[in-house]
């Protein structure tokens, strides 16, 4: 058994979602969004490196050796399933290891709104599930890919890097490719996909500029497109795309989105008042006419507006929905406010009144 499973055992036992290896500290738990030591010794350059070469396949140390990160996914000995990533910095290795559960949770044991049950209804254009690194984008998009394997007789082809969760096929035909294993890049699987009759394809990431016009390409073709990005807002994200393809693909890039994109959602993970898990919560925008034509005429800051009134349609921004689960119990106010554009909205629910000052010296919206 490798030395490192002990360690992913005992955070299985613990119910973490991260485990992580650096020098100079001892292993730490993430538990509930915070990290806490493991009651271990500080662990050295060389140890740390037994450990995690330990693990690693031929290929996987040539790459580590000339100067690399790594990214894989791991099994333990215990059984779990882990998403790892190895990197150096200055005071030597370092890793995370991410557990992946082994069952693919279903929206509604994620308590996603109805809404997102009707994106996967779409038979073309691109639904975007985005937000900051760890916080359930690759659940969410599993959780709706799984949705589509009960319901409907697809070909789905899913991108990943590295796969986490394994879809058994059922009613759909499920083909995972992972990157640097099967596929060089997210671009070259959308491009190889295409090839491939499939009707829905998930891209793990819209990293670069060659993978958001494949995946557009796709979107535009007849295929429906899932993907993430690491923007933390619905106006945040068609922001990005216009800005990251080249100057002359500017309005073709506007005209897609106005047409093809159907949906954007927003995530966080807020704890829940007993601190002993965390809940997502959603900002939601459902593309219609009045978005699209605020994208047409370079108008995106005037979608927020459209959000807040668009309720009917599904359609919400991050301070109501913080808002609604607050009054509604679900998640602490106090780690609620973290994620508030406007947080003098949140002051009359705060508990810990150290934040108070802090507040108030961030005065108005956004502070």
């Amino acid at each position: 058994m490798a030395r490192i499973d002990a360690f992913l055992k005992l955070g299985l036992a613990q119910g973490c979602s991260d485990l992580h290896l650096a020098v100079g500290v001892p292993p730490m738990l993430r538990m509930n969004g915070d990290l806490m030591p493991i009651k271990f010794r500080e662990l050295s350059d060389t140890e740390l490196e037994t450990y995690i070469q330990e693990i690693l396949t031929t290929k996987q140390r040539e790459v580590l050796a000339g100067g690399h990160d790594l990214d894989f996914s791991y099994v333990g000995e215990e059984g779990g399933r882990f998403r790892v990533n190895v990197f150096r910095k200055v005071t030597g290795i370092g890793a995370v290891f991410r557990h992946i559960p082994g069952n693919v949770p279903t929206l509604e044991q994620l308590n996603m709104p109805p809404i997102l049950a009707k994106f996967c209804d779409y038979h073309q254009g691109m639904v975007l599930v985005t937000g900051s690194t760890g916080t359930g984008k690759s659940t969410t998009l599993a959780a709706m890919i799984n949705h589509l394997n009960e319901r409907r007789s697809l070909n789905i082809i899913s991108l990943e890097d590295p796969i986490e969760f394994v879809h058994p096929s059922k009613q759909s035909q499920i083909i995972q490719r992972e990157l640097n294993t099967h596929v060089g890049s997210f671009a070259d699987g959308v491009r190889a996909a295409m090839r491939e009759d499939p009707d829905v394809i998930l891209v793990g990431e819209l990293r670069d500029a060659e993978t958001i016009m494949m995946a557009m390409t796709a979107a535009e073709t007849g295929h429906l497109v899932l993907g993430t990005l690491h923007t933390t807002g619905a106006v945040k994200t068609i922001d990005r795309i216009i800005d990251a393809l080249p100057g002359e693909l500017r309005e073709q890039t506007k005209a897609f989105l106005a047409m093809s994109l159907k949906a954007v959602v927003t995530q966080v993970l807020v704890k829940t008042p007993d601190g002993r898990g965390r809940r997502a919560i959603l900002e939601i925008l459902v593309n219609n006419r009045a978005i699209s034509k605020l994208i047409q005429s370079d108008q995106t800051h005037q979608i927020a507006s459209q959000l807040q009134t668009g309720k009917d349609l599904g359609m919400q921004v991050m301070d109501t929905a913080l808002l609604d689960a607050i009054s509604a119990k679900q998640i602490d106010p106090d780690d609620a406010i973290r994620f508030a554009n406007d947080k003098n909205k949140f002051k009359r629910f705060i508990t810990d009144t150290d934040l108070v000052p802090t507040l108030d010296i961030a005065g108005g919206p956004g502070g």
